[in-house]
């Protein structure tokens, strides 16, 4: 007499399933209820983004470092500086800020240029970007900052010796077209600006291994340009200190001389 073939017996781990959607739902009922906390639009779209990301499959880790601000390897933008390798400034690692500790900090220092709307913080899903008026740092139609504007770019500087992250200088005119004997165009002057800004923040001992320029002349404005008030406002220099999201568009940077003799 032939054997019956016996039944498969239930599967024990079928609980794994409803373990997974229950720690999915709580991550988002966690991540939502932060979003409810912040004043901050920006924040608040960050963490939207972070949140749609991590449902398509992006790693935790890369999540909360959009949300946090999280401090960036100079070197290795995709690594902590406390995860191992050539540490990029002491001062930064002494320091251990992340960008969201960091903005209490700035506001405070330039709390008299913010007060007279010469600049302005916010956080962004990028990072932390300080961004002054065409007006407070140059004349019109120029690239030379203003001498009395040096003790702000100074307390700025000391400010992002506290953290070790990348930091982008970002140079926008209005759509009025320029055209003299030193500038042929907006696209010309808005990255002479953002290399005058530059050259200042090194003068002032940020590390020039951390820095970059960008001149988008009036192809970002964030006012209309059909009104003076709109074109004043969108005549501006940003200064954008990277978190680990807006370092993945960084180029890879070399290794330092001692790095590469290990």
């Amino acid at each position: 007499m032939a054997r019956r073939k016996q039944q498969p017996g239930p599967s024990h781990e079928r609980w794994l399933v409803s373990y997974a959607d229950f720690i999915t739902l709580l991550f988002a009922f966690f991540v939502v209820m932060f979003a409810t906390a912040q004043t901050d639009n920006a924040k608040a779209q960050a963490v939207s983004e972070s949140v749609k990301r991590a449902l398509q499959g992006e790693s935790f880790k890369d999540t909360l470092s959009m949300l946090l601000g999280e401090k960036v390897n100079v070197k290795n933008p995709g690594q902590r500086p406390d995860a191992g390798g050539t540490k990029p400034n002491v001062a930064a690692d002494l320091s251990g800020l992340t960008l969201t500790e960091l903005l209490p900090i700035l506001s405070h220092e330039l709390a008299q240029e913010i007060l007279n709307g010469r600049l302005a913080l916010r956080m962004t899903p990028r990072g932390l970007t300080i961004s002054f008026t065409q007006a407070a740092l140059f004349p019109s139609g120029e690239d030379e900052i203003a001498p009395d504007f040096y003790p702000t770019i100074q307390k700025i500087a000391d400010a992002m010796n506290k953290v070790p992250n990348p930091v982008r200088a970002e140079g926008h005119t209005d759509s009025v077209p320029i055209h003299n004997s030193r500038f042929r165009s907006n696209w010309e002057l808005s990255a002479a600006r953002s290399i005058a800004l530059v050259e200042l923040l090194t003068k002032f001992g940020v590390d020039r291994e951390r820095l970059s320029i960008a001149g988008y002349a009036d192809t970002a404005p964030i006012e209309n340009n059909d009104t003076e008030q709109g074109r004043r406002k969108n005549r501006r220099v940003d200064i954008v200190i990277l978190n680990a999201n807006g370092a993945k568009g960084e180029p890879d940077r070399p290794p330092t001389q001692a790095a590469a003799q290990r």
